[in-house]
């Protein structure tokens, strides 16, 4: 089934401006121009999206099935 991949994460404690900036700047992110396309190709990602933790669950439910994690 269709999964959240890789994501970014930010400390706890970083200012709410900086994080909507960081935010702001990945989601930004145009495979359709140059730059965009560029950085996106870094990642593998033709775009990033919006997450929270919740998303991960089956990944962790998964990884603790095969003994990965305890």
């Amino acid at each position: 089934p269709a999964y959240y991949d890789y994501n970014w994460t930010v400390r706890s404690d970083m200012p709410d401006a900086l994080k909507k900036k960081i935010t702001d700047a990945f989601l930004a992110l145009d495979a359709g121009n140059p730059e965009g396309k560029a950085i996106l190709d870094l990642q593998r990602a033709s775009k990033f999206i919006p997450t929270k933790a919740a998303n991960y669950a089956n990944i962790e439910a998964a990884a603790k099935n095969a003994g990965l994690l305890k």
